[in-house]
């Protein structure tokens, strides 16, 4: 693996970036364009918010999506090995 940054341009909400980072440029354009496809979502249910409000609104659900994932994933871990998750009764 190389140290080499990657860039890609993308375009978010009408608006072009240069993302850089080791990640792939494959990677990169799917996380942009999730978070394009998010803010088109808002932006459709209420169609007289900024854009500064639509990308706030964007980052709030997404770390809404990402804590509840967090949450199942240390449930899911907790569940195969419950001794490790339940530490009252050390």
């Amino acid at each position: 693996m190389s140290n080499q940054a990657n860039r890609v341009e993308v375009e978010i909400f009408g608006e072009y970036y240069t993302l850089k980072g080791h990640e792939s440029p494959e990677y990169m354009l799917k996380v942009a364009h999730l978070v394009n496809k998010k803010m088109m979502e808002i932006s459709e249910r209420n169609p007289i918010l900024s854009s500064n409000k639509v990308a706030v609104l964007t980052v709030v659900n997404l770390i809404d999506e990402l804590l509840k994932l967090q949450e199942q994933y240390n449930n899911l871990l907790q569940m195969m090995d419950p001794e490790k998750g339940d530490s009252s009764n050390s």
